[in-house]
């Protein structure tokens, strides 16, 4: 039987005007958006749509893709798509989470906007990097980053594209260790801070409490953890993986894997670009990707689900 999975993206993949078609198009994510705003005391409108200095910054980043991706998933859901199973690439995964059923909207909004914050504030301007590593199997880097302190794994992204991430020294020590090694380049990304790294551990804590107040349920359908790569179908688990995923490596590809494994053929990315599908193609030619971040990519999704 076919199965198909929503995946949403990560920090990142933010754009102005991201979502301002939707909003136009569909009143239940206008609703969204307008939740936000009053929510977070933020205009989500000017800061999603307009072109405005922080967009690209972590604390405003985080929680703009959130209320853009369920912003989208609610118009999908209104058209009568929906998923058995739901992943994230990091930020992503609270969107999977609410997907699925396992944390209301609102919660949502309001632990997102506190873990940007967080995660903003976690380590000083300057002192982490992190750096995406092509060319280089997964075993190669791990090898080499185990002698590097200060250096680790962020994304296992798809074979082939692995992020680094940590102490600024370090990571440019792994970028140059790498490349003697044979990897084809080492990228310096343009980041506020060295994610999922143990330099984020305290950030991770810090979120735990937040997490204390949030009431968090058995997902309708299970989602994929970034953690663990593994379906998430009980309450219990949630809190104490969201603390984790702050500090550890996002294992993308394994998550897809997984969920192929287990008879995902068809995946949709919501939200903007189109960046976690070229993963998914890279992880499985087999499998059929739709990328839906604007009203008519729907209308053509759901007419070629429907052949």
């Amino acid at each position: 039987m076919s199965k198909t999975a929503f995946m949403f993206p990560g920090q990142g993949s933010q754009c102005v005007g991201m979502g301002a078609d939707f909003y136009e198009a569909c009143p239940k994510a206008r609703a969204v958006y307008d939740m936000a705003s009053e929510l977070i005391g933020i205009d989500m409108k000017k800061l999603c749509f307009e072109k405005n200095e922080h967009l690209d910054q972590t604390e405003f980043t985080q929680i703009a893709l959130l209320t853009t991706g369920m912003a989208m998933e609610q118009s999908i859901r209104a058209c009568g798509l929906t998923p058995d199973v739901t992943a994230g690439l990091s930020l992503g995964e609270y969107n999977a989470i609410v997907s699925a059923g396992g944390m209301e909207m609102a919660d949502a909004m309001k632990v997102v906007r506190r873990r940007g914050i967080l995660m903003e504030e976690a380590v000083p301007a300057g002192e982490g990097a992190m750096a995406a590593v092509l060319g280089m199997e997964d075993a190669k880097i791990e090898e080499i980053l185990s002698g590097i302190s200060g250096a680790y794994i962020a994304n296992y992204n798809c074979p082939g594209q692995i992020v680094i991430t940590g102490e600024a020294d370090a990571v440019a020590a792994a970028s140059e260790a790498l490349k003697e090694a044979g990897a084809k380049r080492c990228v310096p990304l343009k980041v506020s801070g060295p994610f999922h790294s143990a330099l984020l551990k305290t950030a991770g804590e810090q979120l735990a409490e937040e997490l204390k107040s949030v009431k968090l349920s058995t997902p309708w359908i299970p989602y994929v953890s970034n953690v663990t790569a593994d379906y998430v179908t009980d309450a219990s688990q949630v809190a104490e993986l969201l603390k984790q995923q702050v500090s550890s490596p996002v294992h993308f590809t394994q998550s897809v894997e997984r969920m192929i494994a287990d008879g995902v053929d068809t995946f949709i990315e919501i939200g903007p670009g189109k960046t976690l599908g070229s993963f998914v193609r890279k992880i499985d030619r087999n499998v059929k990707v739709y990328n839906i971040e604007k009203p008519e990519d729907l209308d053509r999704v759901m007419e070629e689900l429907a052949c």
